[in-house]
């Protein structure tokens, strides 16, 4: 009997190997041949699993927005109903900026997917998939917050999620660059969250419901 191919399986194992590139030599590197060998695989599976490299490429990303995901999962776990709309931000706001080798290795590999974004239009559409969707999730949750008097009313909830989008993406690059400890970029996330709930920091890991 021929041996069952975990189709999943290869497929993860193909995008892996694409991240790996993205992260270390950027997605100028990436071509269907050099995943084949990155992966250990022929060229004619990479070509079997993925039409065109653009579809490569949209696997990239959908894996480094499902391993956000994963670590928002595993920072928020146990928290369930306690989980503050404040500790929701700190949670997505934490995992967003690297804080071990993996996930600098994936900050790398965004990095190389914006830089390759400015000057590819088909690519900058689908690369703003991801972020939208987190500022559009944010959004209605501080709007829902305001709504029950955790903000002050005269707060925008889009443009203060906007900023802290932002905030997140420059503590990134800055942690990359060695300028600043992931402890460090953490506390400055909790200082502006601090302002917009108007809360100290004391009692914060209780009241957000996060490890």
């Amino acid at each position: 009997m021929p041996r069952q191919v975990d189709h999943d399986e290869r497929r993860r194992r193909l995008t892996g190997a694409l991240l790996r590139i993205a992260s270390t030599r950027g997605l100028q590197a990436v071509s269907m041949r050099e995943i084949a060998a990155e992966a250990g695989v022929s060229l004619r599976v990479v070509q079997y699993y993925f039409t065109n490299k653009q579809a490569l490429l949209e696997s990239g990303l959908t894996e480094l927005g499902a391993r956000m995901h994963r670590r928002f999962q595993q920072r928020t776990e146990g928290a369930a109903g306690e989980l503050t709309t404040r500790g929701v931000f700190a949670a997505v706001l934490g995992v967003a900026v690297p804080f071990d080798e993996q996930s600098k290795l994936d900050s790398m590999a965004w990095t190389a997917y914006y830089t390759a974004a400015l000057t590819d239009p088909a690519l900058a559409a689908v690369g703003l998939t991801l972020p939208n969707a987190l500022e559009d999730f944010l959004t209605v949750r501080l709007a829902a917050a305001q709504q029950a008097g955790e903000i002050a009313p005269d707060r925008d909830p889009r443009i203060e999620v906007a900023g802290l989008l932002a905030l997140a993406n420059g503590l990134t690059s800055s942690v990359l660059s060695g300028q600043r400890s992931h402890a460090a970029a953490t506390e400055i996330i909790g200082y502006h969250l601090d302002r917009l709930f108007d809360r100290t920091a004391e009692g914060r890991g209780r009241q957000d419901g996060v490890r």
